[in-house]
C-alpha cells in the first residue's frame, strides 16, 4: 500500500496465529520454517515499521477515506441526492443495521483497530536494541494516535463501540459489551494521543517520512475530543497550541487541498494517501486485505462525485442552500487574491453550476448534458475536473483524502473561543483568516459596511427576499460559524453530520430547508424554467428536487444520530446481548 511520499509499495500479510495443546499421543509436530508467526516476525525496527504500513493502509478503505463516504455526505444539510441512487436511503434516513455502509465502516473500522493493536501490544515485548535512536516510541505513538483516530470515528459514528485495546487471544476477547462515547474516549481515544502528542515530531526530517502522523495531528485530534465533549477550554487552548507553532498555514488556493498537486502542503495535518499509478488495472474500490485481488491504492470518490456526462455517478449533487450560498459568498476585489473572478475561490473549488467559470473537464460549462431535472449543480471536490476530459476508467483517483486541515483548526478554535469566554471578536479574527483565503469579503468589512451588522447568508434570499442583517456578538458569530462558515469551507470532507448532530441542531435544520423547498414547489414560475435558461441565482431546470422532505419527516434523534451496530456484529459478539 502506498503510504508515505516515497510511495514504497509495502505488502505485509501478519496473522494471528493460535496454537492448541497436543495430549503425549501426538509424537511429531512439525513446524514450517518459512512460516511468519508472532514468535519469528516482531523482531526488528523494519518489522515493526512494515507492520505499522498496514496499519497506515487501513486508511486507504473506502468507507474510511474513500469512495463510500457519499452516504454519510447525504446525511446532512450540503446535498442531496435522486431516489434511483444508493445514498437514497441515506438521505431518506430509512437505512438499517444491515446495509452496506453501516456494516462495511464498522468492519474497516475495526481492521485498523486490530492492526494497530498488533504493533501496540509487540512492541511492548520487543527487544529495545532493535531500534534505532528514538523509532520505538515514534513507532509506538503513530500507531496509537491512528488507533485513537479509528476509535473517535467508531465512537462518533455509532454513538460508541466496543473496546478491544489488545490481540485477541480466545473466543471471550471477541465477546465484548457495547461502550459509550465517553467510555471510548476517557479509556483509548485520550490516553493514545497524549502518548503521541509527546512522542511524535512536529514534522518528519526526512521526505520520504511524509504523510506518517505528527505531533499536529495528535494534537488536532486530542483538541477535537475536547470539543465534540464541550470541554471548550481544553479545545482551544490544544488549538492555539497549533496555530502558534508555526508549522501550519492557509494555502494561497484552497483547491490545493482537493487535488492530487500540491499534496501533504502547508495545509495539511493529516491526509491520506492515494495514487493512480500504483496497481493500474485494478477497481478503485478493492481493499488491501482482499484475498483474491491486490489492493487499488486508489480511491473511488471521484467517480462517485463527479458529473455523470463526465464518467462518472453525480450520486451526490450539492443541496440548494449549499448552492445558494456559495453563489452568495461575495468576491472581494480588492483581495489580491482575486484576478477578476466573479464567482469565490471557495465556490471554483467546491460545485460545478451551471454557469460556472472556466472550464470543466477541459470545456466550457454546458457543453456536455446535465444541469438538468432538478439539478442545478455537481460537486467539483475531490474530483479529476481540474486535469482530466473524465473520470478514469475503473473508478480509480488519486486525489489525496485531507482528514485533518489548518482552515479546520481556525474554525474549531473560533468556536471554542466563543463557548468558552464569549469572546466573539478574535473568533471573528480567525474566521475571517479562512473568509479572506477564499477571496470574499470578511466579517469585519461587512460590518464596518453596515453598521456593525452581517449578513445571515445561512437564510435562503431565494425564498425570503434578502439574507436578514444581525449584529456581531457572541449568538451570531457562533450561528455563522455552524451554519455557513463549516458549511462553505469543510463540505464533502466527513465533518458535516457530526458537526450538525454535536450542536443538535440537525432536526431545525432539516424543517426549514424541508420548508424552503416546499416554497420553491410552491413558487415554481419564480424559481424554474422547463427548458434551457433557468432563472437565478441557481438556474433550476424542470423539477424542484425533494432532499429533504423525507428526512425532515423521519429524523429522530435517538434512532438516526448515530448509524446501529451492524447486525453481523450483534449476531457474532455474545457480549453485546448481555
Amino acid at each position: 500500500m502506498k503510504i508515505f511520499k516515497n510511495k514504497i509499495l509495502i505488502v505485509v500479510f501478519l496473522s494471528l496465529v493460535a496454537f492448541v495443546s497436543c495430549d503425549e499421543s501426538h509424537f511429531l509436530e512439525e513446524i514450517n520454517p518459512n512460516a511468519i508467526t508472532t514468535e519469528t516476525f516482531w523482531q526488528s525496527e523494519k518489522q515493526f515499521n512494515s507492520a505499522l504500513t498496514t496499519v497506515y493502509g487501513a486508511l486507504q478503505f473506502q468507507s474510511v477515506s474513500g469512495g463510500e463516504l457519499q452516504y454519510e455526505f447525504v446525511l446532512g444539510d450540503i446535498c442531496g441526492t435522486e431516489s434511483w441512487y444508493r445514498p437514497n436511503a441515506f438521505r431518506n434516513l430509512t437505512y438499517n443495521d444491515g446495509i452496506y455502509h453501516v456494516t462495511d465502516k464498522w468492519n474497516e473500522l475495526y481492521v485498523g483497530i486490530f492492526r494497530a493493536n498488533q504493533v501496540v501490544q509487540f512492541i511492548q515485548e520487543a527487544d529495545p536494541t532493535v531500534f534505532n535512536g528514538n523509532s520505538k516510541a515514534e513507532i509506538e505513538a503513530q500507531a496509537r494516535f491512528l488507533r485513537a483516530f479509528f476509535y473517535f470515528q467508531v465512537a462518533h459514528t455509532y454513538g460508541g463501540g466496543v473496546i478491544h485495546d489488545k490481540v485477541a487471544e480466545g473466543l471471550e476477547d471477541f465477546n465484548k459489551p457495547f461502550s459509550s462515547i465517553e467510555a471510548i474516549t476517557t479509556q483509548m481515544i485520550i490516553p493514545d494521543l497524549e502518548f503521541a502528542i509527546d512522542n511524535l515530531p512536529q514534522v518528519w526530517s526526512d521526505d520520504d517520512d511524509t504523510g506518517r502522523a505528527t505531533w499536529g495531528a495528535a494534537t488536532t485530534l486530542l483538541g477535537k475530543v475536547y470539543l465534540y465533549d464541550e470541554n471548550w477550554s481544553m479545545a482551544a487552548g490544544l488549538f492555539k497550541e497549533v496555530i502558534d507553532s508555526g508549522v501550519y498555514s492557509l494555502t494561497r488556493d484552497i483547491t490545493d487541498n482537493f487535488w492530487h498537486e500540491n499534496e501533504f502542503n502547508e495545509e495539511s495535518i493529516f491526509e491520506v494517501n492515494y495514487s493512480f499509478d500504483i496497481a493500474p488495472g485494478v477497481p478503485g474500490a478493492a481493499v488491501d486485505d482482499n484475498a483474491n485481488e491486490s489492493g487499488a491504492e486508489s480511491s473511488a470518490l471521484a467517480t462517485a462525485v463527479g458529473q455523470l456526462n463526465f464518467g462518472a455517478f453525480n450520486t451526490i449533487l450539492p443541496s440548494y442552500i449549499l448552492h445558494e450560498m456559495l453563489v452568495y459568498d461575495e468576491v472581494d476585489p480588492d483581495n489580491p487574491i482575486n484576478d477578476g473572478n466573479q464567482e469565490s475561490r471557495r465556490m471554483n473549488a467546491t460545485i460545478a453550476p451551471r454557469n460556472g467559470e472556466g472550464l470543466y473537464y477541459g470545456v466550457p460549462y454546458g457543453t456536455k448534458g446535465g444541469w438538468a431535472f432538478g439539478q442545478s449543480a455537481y460537486v467539483k471536490k475531490h474530483s479529476n475536473w481540474y486535469h482530466l476530459p473524465a473520470e478514469p476508467a475503473q473508478s480509480r483517483s488519486g486525489i489525496n483524502f485531507r482528514h485533518m486541515r489548518y482552515a479546520d483548526v481556525l474554525l474549531m478554535y473560533a468556536e471554542a473561543i466563543i463557548n468558552a469566554s464569549g469572546d466573539f471578536t478574535t473568533a471573528i479574527e480567525y474566521v475571517d483568516m479562512v473568509r479572506r483565503r477564499a477571496g470574499v469579503y470578511t466579517l469585519q468589512q461587512y460590518m464596518d459596511m453596515n453598521g456593525g451588522m452581517f449578513p445571515q447568508f445561512h437564510v435562503s434570499r431565494q425564498v425570503h427576499g434578502a439574507h436578514p442583517m444581525v449584529p456581531a456578538n457572541a449568538e451570531n458569530v457562533l450561528t455563522h460559524i455552524q451554519r455557513v462558515e463549516r458549511t462553505l469551507e469543510l463540505c464533502f470532507e466527513g465533518h458535516r453530520w457530526k458537526d450538525l448532530v454535536r450542536w443538535g441542531i440537525v432536526k431545525e435544520v432539516f424543517d426549514e430547508l424541508n420548508a424552503d423547498e416546499q416554497w420553491r414547489e410552491a413558487n415554481k414560475d419564480g424559481v424554474l424554467q422547463v427548458n434551457d435558461g433557468g432563472i437565478a441565482p441557481l438556474f433550476i431546470l424542470e423539477r424542484i428536487r425533494p432532499d429533504f422532505n423525507l428526512a425532515s419527516q423521519n429524523y429522530n434523534a435517538s434512532q438516526h444520530d448515530y448509524f446501529p451496530i451492524p447486525s453481523g456484529e450483534v449476531q457474532t459478539n455474545e457480549g453485546l446481548s448481555n
